[in-house]
């Protein structure tokens, strides 16, 4: 995916300002076009790093038996998806 990539939906047939919020399980960029349409329309907006982090993190306790370091795990992909 890539920050300029065409909306996935027809607007002309869909007013993002009717929806509550968007969730794009895209997590790079970390705010695709249709994050950002949503955004700017009012909605509460989530792309789809939790749902990765979650998933590494299940992984990962499934192939040790211990407890996944969330919090490590989740600066990391912090740092690496958003530079911070």
């Amino acid at each position: 995916m890539n920050a300029t990539d065409a909306l996935p939906f027809d607007p002309t047939r869909f007013d993002l300002t009717s929806a509550r919020g968007v969730y794009d399980m895209v997590y790079q960029p970390a705010e695709t076009a249709l994050l950002k349409a949503a955004r700017q329309a009012g909605c509460r907006t989530a792309n789809g790093l939790g749902m990765l982090l979650y998933q590494g993190a299940r992984a990962l306790e499934i192939w040790t038996g211990r407890p996944a370091p969330i919090q490590v795990m989740r600066r990391a992909l912090r740092k690496h998806i958003y530079g911070n």
